[in-house]
C-alpha cells in the first residue's frame, strides 16, 4: 500500500528503473484520481469473475454428472442413454455454471483486495507486481529500504498459464 497517488507515481518510476516491465505492475485507487498514464487494475482484478466461473464449473460439473447418472438410470419413455450421456450432461453443466457463475461474480467486488477497500477508500493506492518469485525478496528489500511507511500485503501462489 502505497500513502498516495503521487508515491504511486515515484514507486512506478523506481520499479521501471528495478528492470520490471510496465506490463508486470497495475495500481489501485479512488475512482478518478489515478493518472491516465498509470497501469490500472483491469476488470479481471476488480471483479470475482475468475473465482465465481472456477466455482460454477465444478458445481455444474457435480450437479452435471449427478443429472447424468439419474438421466442412465432412469431414461425417459422411448430414450436409450448410453454412458457418454454422463459425460455429455457433466460437461454441458460444468459449461452452464461456470457461465452462470461468472456473470454473477462479475458484479461483485474481488474477494481478495476487500481487506485494502478501506484503505485506498482513505487515498492510498495498492501496488500489485507481477515479478518471479526469485525476485520478490530483492524487490521487498528494495522498496522497503527507500520507503519504510509502506507496507506490504503479501504474496499470491503462483499461477500456472494453462492448469
Amino acid at each position: 500500500m502505497l500513502p498516495n497517488v503521487s508515491g504511486a507515481r515515484a514507486m512506478l518510476d523506481e520499479m521501471l528503473l528495478a528492470r520490471i516491465e510496465i506490463g508486470h505492475m497495475r495500481f489501485m485507487a479512488r475512482d478518478g484520481t489515478l493518472a491516465a498514464d498509470m497501469p490500472d487494475v483491469n476488470f479481471l482484478q476488480k471483479t470475482d469473475l475468475i473465482h465465481g466461473a472456477q466455482l460454477g464449473v465444478v458445481i455444474g460439473g457435480i450437479v452435471g454428472l449427478g443429472a447424468g447418472i439419474f438421466l442412465t438410470m432412469f431414461p425417459p419413455d422411448g430414450f436409450t442413454l448410453r454412458t457418454a450421456a454422463i459425460l455429455l450432461v457433466a460437461l454441458g453443466g460444468a459449461l452452464f455454471g461456470g457461465w452462470a457463475s461468472g456473470m454473477n461474480a462479475a458484479a461483485v467486488p474481488n474477494t481478495r483486495l476487500a481487506q485494502f477497500a478501506d484503505r485506498i477508500e482513505q487515498g492510498q493506492v495498492l501496488m500489485i507486481i507481477d515479478v518471479p518469485v526469485r525476485r520478490v525478496q530483492e524487490i521487498e528489500e528494495m522498496i522497503a529500504k527507500r520507503h519504510p511507511e509502506i507496507s506490504f500485503g503479501g504474496i499470491e501462489p503462483p499461477m500456472l498459464a494453462f492448469p
